[in-house]
C-alpha cells in the first residue's frame, strides 16, 4: 500500500510486521525488501532460519552452535554499515537495543515480534528496556497481520443474512461504518466440492493493520500511554483495524466471518 511504501522511502527508523507464528511476517518484509532492492542499496540479514534466497542481498542464518545469535549476528552487521538491516525476530532486550540504535544511526531497520495487533507492539519494547522515547522516534511503521482462508471460488454461493445476525460477532462501530444503513448484508461461502475436499475454502490471503507513527502517537508512547489508547489515537487517524480488514474482504467474498473471527481471537 502507498503507507508502506512512504514508510520505508524514509532512509531510517524501524518498520516492524508483528503476528503470531505463521501469519506471513516475514513474507510481508521479503516483499518490502525486494522492493528496495530495485534500488542501488546494500541490504544485509541475520535469520533464524532464512526462509528464502534474495539476489543481491548478504543473508546471515542465526547459528546458536557457534553462539551467533540475532544479536551477535546484527552487531557484525552494523559494523559492515549497511543501509537497509533485516533482524528476523526480535526476540530479547539485547537484540531490540541493537536494533533501535542502528535505526537511530541511519539505517532502515525491518524486523518482527509476536504481538496480536499494531498498537501492543509499542508497550511490548518498552517492556524489554527500549526507553520511550526511543520507540517513539525510531518506529515508523507497524504492520499486523493474519492469513485467513480463501472461500473456494469454484463452489462459492451466497447468502442473504441480517446485519443483526452478525453484530453480536463484530465491533457495532465497524458494521456502523460498513452496512451503509442497509438492513440486509450479502455474505459468501464454499458449498464444498472435491476440488478443495469439502471444506469450501482454498489457498489463504493477509489481513492486515497498518499503523503509521504520527506524532501525537510518537507523543503518547513518551508518555507511556497503554495500548488500547494508542490504537484508539491510531483509529482517529484512520488506521483500518485489522477486523475491519477482515470484514471488507468478507463483503467482497474473499473469505468469510468464521476466519476473521478464528484469526482474531486473543
Amino acid at each position: 500500500s502507498a503507507k508502506v511504501t512512504e514508510a520505508y522511502s524514509h532512509p531510517h527508523g524501524m518498520i516492524l510486521s508483528t503476528g503470531p507464528t505463521g501469519s506471513g511476517k516475514t513474507t510481508t518484509l521479503y516483499s518490502i525488501l525486494k522492493q528496495l532492492n530495485q534500488r542501488s542499496i546494500n541490504i544485509m540479514t541475520i535469520e533464524d532460519p532464512v526462509e528464502y534466497d534474495l539476489t543481491g542481498v548478504n543473508q546471515i542464518q542465526v547459528n546458536n552452535k557457534t553462539n551467533l545469535t540475532f544479536a551477535a549476528g546484527l552487531r557484525s552487521i552494523v559494523r559492515q554499515d549497511p543501509d537497509v538491516i533485516l533482524v528476523g525476530e526480535i526476540r530479547d532486550e539485547e537484540t531490540a537495543n541493537i536494533a533501535v540504535n542502528s535505526a537511530m544511526t541511519g539505517h532502515l531497520v525491518l524486523s518482527t515480534l509476536h504481538t496480536n495487533d499494531a498498537a501492543t507492539t509499542l508497550p511490548r519494547l518498552i517492556d524489554m528496556g527500549i526507553e520511550p522515547f526511543l520507540v517513539a522516534s525510531t518506529v515508523n511503521i507497524i504492520i499486523a497481520q493474519r492469513l485467513v482462508r480463501k472461500i473456494h471460488a469454484g463452489c462459492r454461493m451466497s447468502i442473504e443474512k441480517d446485519w443483526n445476525d452478525i453484530s453480536t460477532q463484530i465491533d457495532p462501530e465497524i458494521i456502523k461504518k460498513l452496512n451503509n444503513g442497509k438492513e440486509k448484508i450479502r455474505l459468501y461461502k464454499g458449498k464444498g466440492c472435491e476440488v478443495c475436499h469439502d471444506t469450501g475454502y482454498e489457498g489463504r490471503i493477509g489481513i492486515f493493520e497498518i499503523m503509521i507513527i504520527t506524532d501525537e502517537i510518537r507523543d503518547a508512547i513518551t508518555a507511556k500511554k497503554n495500548a488500547s489508547e494508542i490504537k484508539a489515537i491510531a483509529l482517529k487517524h484512520g488506521m483500518i483495524s485489522m477486523v475491519e480488514d477482515g470484514i471488507q474482504k468478507v463483503l467482497q467474498g474473499v473469505t468469510t466471518i468464521d476466519e476473521i473471527l478464528r484469526v482474531t481471537k486473543e
